[in-house]
């Protein structure tokens, strides 16, 4: 009998093309997800520790890190002549040229830029996989496959902070923890695996068809989804940012503990997701953009005042349980695509709607990570996150002039 390489369960082996590449699509973005999880995991506490970044120029960073999703449109459009499959081997090389580079012992401006670089990389995949998710699937099963790839990803964080969590103990027990060379060994496994991430995009079944040229839409039916994205990529950014930092700088989480968490973190998000989709269309999306922010207010003070509210060692534990609740609420923000593809005229405006949006919410991330990290240093933790709580309140009343819709 001839041997098969899937690298998926085969109860979805129906849901997929025949030579159409799934196996080394789906191959590539396991070990891509690993990879990127590793990076996630040890980014944070790599800063901390080696540069004894703090949280102004943690802002900074994440400014510069997010600088490529602003300009993903350009830099899709200048590439644009390239299929969906060497586009993503590209956003690949990127990622993995830059994190060849962390290896060096410079300083943090050279850091930023070598961070930079590896999110591009990460950005140039983005869009490109969730087109290669829906091209290897079958005719009614689109759904599927996105939803196949959404799981590798969460499966990759998961196993990338696991990974990057071993490591540090083992060098922990040889007392090498929180040092260059224990972070080197992490650059080292990630470069491994996007070289292999890299190798497996190569199929005979990978069309080489140009893709469309992406474009900015704007339109004033949609005036409340662009002012919807503009809160989330403010309450994102600084959850994102500042939420983890906050564990290394005030409550000493060393670069194991931070993967742990991370990696717990997208466990609960792999079972979590699905059940936010479910609970989204039980009772709309106009309600879950309502009330997950009145959530995320009550979050967003125990991330400012945990400390104050509650002994160290409580405290600690409140945070953690508070990180997991923010990643897991993030996944409401399908809601808000939700109510974009309710007004959208077609499947092309939509497409566009969303490029727009995701370049909104990135021009306020690059923003807000500058300007958190500024009211950290100047006023203190607590005005950083009671300002992101009262713009989770004011997003709930914004989402109030959403029209009702009738649920089943």
């Amino acid at each position: 009998m001839k041997f098969r390489f899937r690298p998926y369960p085969k109860r979805f082996a129906n849901a997929f093309l025949p030579e159409s590449g799934a196996e080394a699509f789906f191959a590539s973005i396991i070990l891509w997800g690993i990879g990127v999880g590793c990076f996630a995991a040890a980014l944070n506490n790599f800063l901390a520790d080696i540069y004894s970044i703090g949280g102004y120029g943690r802002g900074w960073i994440e400014f510069f890190r997010e600088l490529p999703g602003l300009m993903l449109v350009f830099i899709l459009a200048i590439i644009s002549k390239m299929s969906d499959w060497r586009i993503m081997k590209l956003g690949v090389l990127v990622s993995m040229a830059a994190v060849c580079l962390m290896f060096s012992n410079v300083g943090s401006v050279a850091i930023a830029a070598f961070i930079m670089c590896f999110s591009a990389g990460e950005h140039i995949v983005m869009p490109v996989r969730s087109a290669i998710a829906m091209r290897v699937a079958k005719r009614g099963k689109e759904g599927t496959s996105l939803g196949f790839m959404t799981s590798c990803i969460n499966a990759g964080t998961v196993s990338g902070g696991l990974v990057v969590a071993a490591v540090f103990w083992i060098c922990g027990y040889f007392g090498l923890s929180d040092s260059r060379t224990a972070y080197n060994f992490v650059w080292a496994i990630i470069a491994i695996l996007l070289v292999l991430s890299f190798i497996s995009t190569f199929t005979p079944y990978a069309p080489n068809e140009q893709r469309k040229k992406p474009k900015l839409y704007f339109r004033k039916k949609f005036s409340k989804f662009y002012i919807l994205e503009l809160f989330y990529g403010a309450r994102k950014q600084i959850f994102l940012t500042f939420g983890p930092y906050l564990l290394i700088v005030e409550y000493g989480f060393d670069t194991a503990k931070i993967a742990a968490l991370l990696s717990l973190s997208a466990f609960v998000n792999v079972f979590g997701s699905p059940l936010i989709g479910k609970i989204t269309d039980r009772f709309g999306y106009r309600n879950i953009m309502i009330y997950d922010t009145v959530i995320l207010f009550f979050v967003c003070m125990m991330y400012g005042y945990a400390g104050k509210l509650f002994p160290h060692y409580i405290a600690i534990w409140v945070l953690c349980v508070n990180y997991i609740l923010d990643n897991l609420m993030s996944t409401t923000s399908m809601a808000t695509n939700i109510y974009a593809s309710k007004i959208a005229a077609n499947k092309e405006e939509l497409t566009s709607t969303l490029t727009s949006g995701i370049s909104i919410n990135h021009l306020i991330s690059i923003l807000c990570a500058p300007i958190g990290g500024w009211v950290w240093t100047k006023w203190g933790v607590e005005w950083l996150f009671s300002f992101a709580a009262l713009m989770a309140l004011a997003n709930s009343a914004f989402a109030l002039t959403i029209p009702k819709v009738k649920v089943s």
